[in-house]
């Protein structure tokens, strides 16, 4: 039987992770977020990590940060030109082949939401962790940009897929368990950032590898088309003109298992906090 096309485009994605590496840092407003958010629920935790794999070489400081802390760094990337410039391994999340058991944490600060084989990444990423390693990882899930994912849908559009699917966060959660993670916890903060028109927040979006990587790519729109979603996109707008956008970063975690861990809270007690998680691995 043959295999079904791939969702999202391998090729687009290590030409946009590239094309993020010519950027100044700054015109990434999201990576400075996400690493602080990765940063702030490590710092919970109270032990150390010799090995370190950071999936993504754009953040120069979440990797500084990282080595600041003592650990054995090794950078994995999607874009080639990057992964040359900075040393990194190249290549997909959903085909990493490194040692098993090589690591005792893996940072991931946004990707998930547009791997092709999701499942898959996450079975290759428990089998890079030791015995009680962790997995720390945010991406942009569901509920994000509404208006503009309202705008692309207006009349005289062509209805062709131009968005990607979203991930919402009882989906990740299950994925976790079934992956085999140990004590998975997933939450989400909501970020709302106001624009003065449609072409800021795709600027924002291309800064942030965060345009479409669909497979195939779909026809460029034309100047008629992109007209009507920044008008689509506009009337959407608070009393002062401006048009409040959502991000909703979903982080997630999960252990390695190991003996001396913790059991489980019963599914849907609800007892189980991020924080509380990462505070029992000591």
């Amino acid at each position: 039987m043959s295999q079904p096309s791939p969702l999202f485009s391998p090729a687009r994605h290590a030409a946009q992770r590239d094309r993020m590496a010519r950027l100044p840092a700054a015109a990434n407003f999201l990576a400075p977020i996400i690493a602080d958010t990765l940063l702030d629920r490590l710092s919970m935790v109270t032990r150390s990590f010799a090995r370190t794999l950071l999936i993504g070489a754009h953040d120069a400081g979440l990797a500084d940060h990282l080595r600041r802390a003592g650990t054995d760094l090794t950078l994995f990337e999607a874009g080639p030109r990057l992964a040359a410039a900075v040393g990194a391994l190249a290549g997909e999340v959903d085909a990493i082949d490194l040692p098993l058991a090589s690591f005792d944490l893996i940072v991931w600060p946004g990707g998930l939401e547009a791997v092709n084989d999701v499942p898959g990444a996450l079975v290759r990423l428990r089998a890079l962790l030791a015995p009680d390693g962790l997995l720390l990882g945010a991406f942009l899930g569901d509920g994000s940009l509404p208006r503009q994912r309202r705008a692309v849908m207006s009349d005289g559009v062509r209805s062709i897929a131009r968005l990607h699917p979203q991930i919402d966060l009882a989906s990740i959660g299950n994925l976790l368990q079934r992956t085999g993670f140990a004590l998975p916890v997933v939450d989400v903060d909501a970020l709302t950032v106001r624009y003065g028109d449609w072409f800021a927040l795709v600027r924002d979006l291309r800064a942030a590898g965060l345009s479409s990587r669909l497979s195939p790519a779909p026809p460029p729109l034309t100047r008629e088309e992109a007209a009507r979603i920044a008008a689509a996109f506009a009337a959407q707008a608070d009393p002062d003109g401006r048009i409040a956008e959502t991000f909703r970063l979903i982080h997630f975690s999960g252990w390695a298992p190991h003996p001396d861990q913790p059991k489980p809270a019963r599914r849907g007690s609800g007892s189980a906090s991020l924080a509380e998680a990462l505070k029992t691995r000591g």
